[in-house]
């Protein structure tokens, strides 16, 4: 009797072990996740860049016979000549732009407290919040939210030896993780278990396909939405065209808000031309930007980075009150990626691949069946 006791204590012992320390472990991962989360936002940044380097020099092994070594080094050189034809050819005059902006803020300053004049005489309802002494007032917080929000993109990198040691460091690890990612993805699945491997090595190999596609999308997202405004703005006199157009092309990465952003900013500089030239330009987003989501992105955004709008919108939220503004340049991707965990684990795993037809526009859509060896096709749900 107290044999089979004992064997049954050493079961209980057995079985509540791994939960005891999955338990621990997930403790201490939030915990370190907590006190690491800027470190980790490097790190993903540096993931990032890796998934675009590799995915260069797989494009250059498919296509010509060198090694992969070899082709690594020529996608950074590639990569390299790229950015210095960039900063040779559109630098010099966005900083002649940006200058010459900053040079002419105080008409503009001048130009909005007019217009806000105008609109308090035209909507008298409007005299309590913008009216009088409150028009400076309303300049002078917005002019300080714009020198808020610029402080917080750049935080001390640039100049401080401290930013210098993280854009090394993301480099770095950049450079590793593309010149060896079976090394480190061979680390990650030794840490599972060894009847869960298979399913590690999919996740990886899905998260991998998820990033590369979204990396070069939103690249190219980018490049368009710049260049369409850019044109547009020179096409409309809106000063300093260049530099918005790339501001457009740039703030394209933060979803809505950046649009939105990238939207109303140029129309700020056109106020002292009237009420037509605002409307045009502003007329010009809309329409660059209904363009963009209707056309371009269906096209270039394939299925594997097919996300939900308002899951993008709460993620860039969420992400963007935990890490701050460059957190925000990470918030899509770290949405794609916690949407190929919840597909792998909690609907093909969990839930044995049993999802609605429905739920695959939510970015849930389960993976192909394996073909069926009898009939030669592949079965779906």
């Amino acid at each position: 009797m107290r044999e089979a006791e004992g064997q049954a204590s050493a079961i209980r012992r057995v079985f509540l072990a791994p939960g005891l320390a999955a338990v621990v472990l997930t403790v201490l991962a939030l915990l370190l996740v907590g006190k690491a989360a800027d470190l980790l936002l490097l790190l993903l940044i540096a993931i990032l860049i890796a998934v675009y380097l590799g995915a260069c020099t797989d494009a250059i092994v498919a296509r010509t016979s060198w090694k992969r070594p070899l082709a690594f080094a020529a996608a950074i050189v590639a990569t390299l000549f790229v950015l210095w034809g960039i900063e040779a050819l559109l630098i010099p005059p966005v900083i002649v732009q940006t200058k010459a902006l900053a040079a002419g803020l105080p008409q503009y300053v001048t130009a909005w407290q007019q217009r806000l004049g105008m609109l308090v005489e035209r909507f008298p309802a409007l005299e309590p919040f913008v009216g009088g002494d409150r028009q400076q007032e309303v300049v002078d917080a917005i002019m300080g939210q714009a020198e808020s929000l610029v402080a917080g993109l750049f935080p001390q990198v640039f100049n401080l030896a401290h930013g210098l040691i993280n854009l090394v460091s993301v480099l770095v690890m950049a450079l590793y993780l593309a010149r060896t990612p079976q090394l480190y993805a061979d680390f990650v699945v030794a840490l599972t278990p060894p009847r869960h491997r298979e399913t590690a090595r999919g996740i990886l190999a899905a998260m991998g396909t998820t990033l590369k596609s979204w990396v070069f999308a939103q690249l190219f997202n980018m490049s368009v939405l710049g260049f369409l405004t850019a044109v547009g703005l020179w096409i409309l006199d809106v000063p300093s065209w260049l530099a918005f157009g790339i501001f457009s092309g740039l703030a394209a990465i933060v979803p809505f808000f950046g649009v939105l952003l990238a939207t109303i900013l140029p129309a700020l500089f056109v106020l002292d031309q009237g009420a037509t030239a605002v409307a045009l330009v502003l007329l010009l987003g809309v329409v660059v930007h209904v363009i963009e989501g209707n056309f371009i992105a269906p096209l270039i955004f394939q299925r594997d980075v097919h996300l939900p709008p308002v899951l993008t919108i709460m993620s860039v939220l969420i992400v963007g009150s935990l890490l701050g503004p460059v957190g925000l340049i990470v918030a899509v991707p770290m949405l794609a990626v916690v949407l190929v965990l919840l597909r792998k684990v909690l609907v093909e795993q969990v839930y044995g691949d049993s999802l609605p037809e429905r739920a695959a526009d939510a970015g849930l859509r389960p993976s192909a069946s394996p073909p069926n060896p009898e009939s030669g096709t592949s079965a779906t749900n």
